[in-house]
């Protein structure tokens, strides 16, 4: 059965994000072994660095990607680790962490992603925020306006507290959605850090609806409720998340954002496969 089965109907995208320590020849054929053909794609090193990658890497990349039959749907740049940092109070850094975002969409728009994916940054914790959240919108506007120039839609994520003092509830995000301005910046529901915030889908959606504009991307990962788990490894009610924005007619994707954490990194396919199996149980469940 594909991963894309109509009795949930929403659509999986297959991720890098457990495979860091592999490379990306074995993760484009694991995923392709696995019936996936849409991706999203994790800049970071040894895969895609973003800020070094020149034109023949991005033209290496998308080579391997159309040797498996695979394409981009969404592009990720590592983005919560210093020293990126859209809302950081020092300006040169400020500018480093935009010209990354600007050329992260420069090749988003190479490799034929729909989508790029941005968080708020985040300020200093013993200043006032105010400040911060300006900055931080200052930046969105300026990768949102430059990926719209090239085609692209980007959806704004929020955080966990330890990750950011800035956009981390519905309320938090609409402010930001609101303050760029930008028609093509949507949102990305993360079941994690939505469970952490205390909100459930159902806040999302009267928040934010879903397609362009409201909610745009989907991170279906397990917790309890920090973490990033195989569904069915935590206590997040996932099944009903999924039957929720079914029920919504959210048109996006969806993706099993695994890390470290249960030893993933060190095997990742079965714990691909076990995604996608519990995926799969909610058609015979339905």
């Amino acid at each position: 059965m594909s991963p894309t089965a109509t009795g949930t109907r929403l659509r999986i995208t297959g991720s890098n994000f457990s495979y860091q320590h592999t490379t990306f020849a074995r993760f484009c054929a694991d995923a392709a072994e696995l019936g996936l053909r849409d991706l999203e794609l994790w800049g970071i090193a040894p895969h895609l660095q973003v800020d070094t990658a020149t034109a023949a890497d991005v033209a290496a990349l998308r080579a391997e990607l159309d040797r498996h039959g695979l394409r981009v749907r969404c592009l990720t740049p590592e983005q919560v680790v210093y020293p990126v940092n859209l809302a950081s109070g020092d300006e040169g850094l400020r500018r480093r962490s935009v010209a990354l975002f600007r050329r992260a969409a420069d090749i988003a728009a190479d490799l034929g992603s729909d989508l790029l994916f941005l968080t708020s940054g985040r300020g200093y914790e013993d200043e006032p925020v105010e400040p911060a959240r300006a900055r931080s919108v200052r930046s969105l506007r300026e990768v949102v306006a430059h990926a719209a120039g090239l085609g692209l839609e980007c959806v704004l994520e929020p955080l966990q507290r330890r990750e950011t003092n800035l956009v981390r509830t519905t309320a938090d995000l609409r402010a930001a959605l609101d303050d760029v301005g930008e028609p093509s910046l949507g949102v990305a529901l993360d079941t994690v850090a939505m469970a952490c915030a205390g909100e459930g889908v159902q806040d999302y959606l009267r928040a934010f609806g879903v397609g362009t504009g409201g909610v745009r991307h989907v991170h279906l990962v397990d917790g309890t409720p920090a973490g990033h788990l195989v569904p069915g490894e935590g206590d997040l009610p996932l099944a009903d998340v999924v039957a929720a924005l079914t029920a919504a007619g959210y048109p996006g994707w969806a993706t099993f954002e695994l890390f470290g954490d249960g030893g993933y990194a060190l095997d990742p396919r079965p714990a691909l496969e076990r995604c996608l199996e519990w995926f799969r149980g909610l058609d015979a469940a339905a």
